[in-house]
């Protein structure tokens, strides 16, 4: 896919173009796709949601009302978003009839953290993310398009308009914020 076409399609679906909009997503499925496997890999066992239909959820929350972006960036780092807020969302629903049972489990060892053990329920990781989104909102799409995501250093570093070395550096000090946290 060129950047050229989907930033056309972008731009053509975010002036109300429907024809615009089912292109983009035939030529972004892929794309997408990949986004939800790596985000699903990190799911528990058992985990109900596949990653067409995380795709599919996601989508449906991409190309709501307000839908515009200004760019491929911007699409991407707001399907990353999207797609936490799918999980998330998901996991609450699980959770509220069983008042806190059965957390689901997200390993962030799957995503280069220090310890091997470590794991954490959607919901205390997206707590914690609202907490730092009002220290640092930069480090929150970090972790959402790394961790969610599963971006690189690049492809993150490229969504979000910045130099790789501050990507490396986000996520590592995100990444020692969030462990400190959940192991507390």
């Amino acid at each position: 896919m060129e950047r050229g076409d989907l930033t056309q399609l972008l731009d053509l679906a975010a002036g109300g173009d429907s024809a615009a909009r089912d292109a983009l997503l035939v030529q972004a499925y892929e794309e997408l796709k990949k986004l939800a496997r790596s985000s699903m890999r990190r799911e528990s066992p058992g985990h109900t949601l596949q990653p067409t239909a995380l795709v599919n959820e996601a989508y449906l929350r991409l190309f709501g009302p307000e839908a515009r972006w200004e760019n491929r960036r911007h699409f991407f780092g707001a399907a990353a978003q999207a797609m936490r807020r799918v999980l998330v969302d998901q996991a609450r629903r699980r959770d509220a009839g069983k008042r806190g049972g059965g957390l689901e489990r997200v390993s962030l060892t799957q995503v280069d953290v220090a310890s091997e053990d470590a794991q954490v329920d959607v919901l205390a990781l997206d707590a914690l993310m609202a907490e730092l989104e009002a220290i640092n909102p930069r480090l929150v799409r970090t972790i959402e398009l790394r961790y969610f995501g599963g971006l690189d250093i690049e492809a993150t570093a490229e969504v979000l308009g910045v130099a790789p070395a501050t990507v490396k550096r986000d996520w590592a000090y995100a990444r020692a914020w969030l462990l400190e946290r959940l192991s507390g």
